[in-house]
C-alpha cells in the first residue's frame, strides 16, 4: 500500500535563455516554470514540472493560470491521499477539471518521479510497465539506453537567412540527427531552401521538417502551403489551428507531404478520433500538453496500435520536466528524433536544474536510475501545503 502524500511544495524558476527562441505565435527569452515537489510519510520526494509560457501564444494556459489551478484546486486534492497507481492519480487530477493540462502535468509527473524513487527504478522502466498494461507489444516497448536528438531552430530575430544557415550548420556539426525549422506565413519557403543549401554543402542527409504551431489558414494561405508541399520535407508539423482537425485531414488527402499533429493532440480521446478520421498519423507526443505521463502513455498506446509514427516533443522544459519526455522517448514506437536537447542548447552551462547532455553522435542517454532531485536552493518556494 502506498504512503500518504504529506506535503506538497510549489516552486518557481526563471532560467534566462542563451538567446531568444521565437515561434509563429511569440518569443521566449526567459524560461519561467513551476516545479512541484511531492513528499510522502517517509520523507521520500518526487519532482515534476508544469511548464506553460507566461503568455498564451502556444496554449490557453499560462504560468499564472497553472499556478492558480495547482494552488487552489489540484494540490488540495492530492494532499493526504494514498494514490495507488497512475490511473488513480489521473482520475484525481482530472475529475471535474476541464483543460488545465499543463497544471495537471506538474503533479502527475511528480507522482511518477516519487514512485520511481520509492521503487528504486528508472522512470523509463515505469513507462514500459504502463505501456505493457495498455496493450503495447514488444516492438513498441523498451526502454532503450539512448535516443536520437533533433534540433528545433526558431525564427531569427532579424529574419536573416544567413543567421538561420549558421544555426543549421552548427547543428549539423554538433551531431544532431534532425533539423526542424519554425515557420510562419512569410517565413517558410525561403528558409527551407536556405537550410537545404547548408545540408547539401555539409554533405549530410538529415530529416528536415517545419513546424508552424498553427499559424496557417487553409484557405488564406493556400499558395504558401502548396509551395511548401513542393520542398521535399519529411512532414509539416501543425500547420493549422489546434481545433482544425478536419482541415488537417482534408489538406493531407491532396498533399504529397504528410502532416504531423502537435497542439491538436491533447488527449487519447482526440487521438482515437484522429485514427477514425484517417489521419494525420505522425504524432508529436508532449507530456505537458497531454497533462502528464499517464495520458501520454495512453496516446502512445493508441498510436502504436494504429500504426502511427511517433516522436517526443518538449516545450522546452527544464531538466526536471525533461525526465518524463526522456522516459517516453526511450520506447520503440518513437521513430523520429526527439525535441529533447542538451541543456547547453538553451541555458548557460550549469544553470539548468538537471543537466542534460548529448553525445557527439547526436544521442542522449536514458537515466539508468531514479530521477535525481533538483537543487532546491536554486528554486523559489511560492506555495506549500502540509497535511496536519
Amino acid at each position: 500500500m502506498s504512503e500518504q502524500i504529506r506535503r506538497v511544495r510549489l516552486y518557481e524558476v526563471a532560467l534566462p535563455l542563451r538567446s531568444p527562441f521565437t515561434i509563429s505565435g511569440g518569443s521566449l527569452a526567459v524560461r519561467r516554470s513551476l516545479i512541484v515537489e511531492l513528499e510522502d510519510e517517509s520523507g521520500m520526494c518526487g519532482y515534476g514540472e508544469s511548464a506553460p509560457f507566461e503568455f498564451p501564444f502556444y496554449s490557453a494556459e499560462t504560468l499564472s493560470s497553472a499556478l492558480a489551478c495547482l494552488r487552489d484546486v489540484l494540490i488540495p486534492r492530492v494532499l493526504g491521499r494514498r494514490v495507488e497507481d497512475t490511473g488513480a492519480m489521473w482520475a484525481l487530477l482530472g475529475d471535474g477539471v476541464r483543460g488545465n493540462r499543463m497544471a495537471r502535468a506538474g503533479l502527475d509527473t511528480a507522482w511518477w518521479g516519487l514512485t520511481a524513487r520509492r521503487r528504486g527504478v528508472p522512470l523509463a522502466a515505469l513507462v514500459t510497465e504502463r505501456l505493457r498494461e495498455l496493450g503495447v507489444t514488444d516492438d513498441g516497448l523498451g526502454p532503450s539506453d539512448s535516443f536520437a536528438c533533433g534540433v528545433a531552430i526558431g525564427i531569427p530575430e532579424n529574419l536573416r537567412l544567413s543567421a538561420l544557415q549558421d544555426e543549421v550548420r552548427d547543428a549539423v556539426r554538433r551531431g544532431y540527427r534532425r533539423v526542424k525549422l519554425k515557420v510562419r506565413p512569410g517565413w517558410d519557403v525561403e528558409p527551407v531552401r536556405a537550410a537545404q543549401d547548408v545540408l547539401r554543402a555539409e554533405g549530410v542527409t538529415l530529416p528536415l521538417w517545419v513546424d508552424a504551431n498553427g499559424a496557417y489558414d487553409r484557405r488564406r494561405d493556400r499558395a504558401a502551403l502548396v509551395a511548401m508541399d513542393e520542398l521535399g520535407l519529411l512532414f509539416v508539423e501543425q500547420p493549422f489551428d489546434e481545433t482544425a482537425l478536419l482541415d488537417c485531414v482534408a489538406h493531407e488527402r491532396h498533399a504529397r507531404t504528410p502532416l504531423c499533429l502537435d497542439e491538436s493532440l491533447v488527449s487519447d480521446s482526440v487521438a482515437r478520433q484522429v485514427v477514425e478520421m484517417g489521419g494525420p498519423m505522425i504524432w508529436n507526443l508532449k507530456v505537458q500538453r497531454m497533462g502528464g505521463l499517464e495520458e501520454a502513455c495512453r496516446v502512445y498506446a493508441t498510436g502504436f496500435a494504429a500504426g502511427a509514427k511517433l516522436w517526443v516533443g518538449t516545450m522546452p522544459e527544464t531538466g526536471v520536466g525533461a525526465q518524463a519526455a526522456i522516459a517516453l522517448a526511450a520506447h520503440g514506437a518513437c521513430v523520429y528524433p526527439s525535441d529533447v536537447e542538451p541543456s547547453a542548447r538553451w541555458y548557460e552551462p550549469g544553470t539548468d536544474l538537471l543537466e542534460l547532455t548529448m553525445s557527439d553522435s547526436g544521442t542522449m542517454a536514458v537515466p539508468a536510475g531514479p530521477p535525481a532531485a533538483p537543487p532546491i536552493e536554486r528554486m523559489t518556494l511560492v506555495f506549500e501545503l502540509t497535511n496536519g
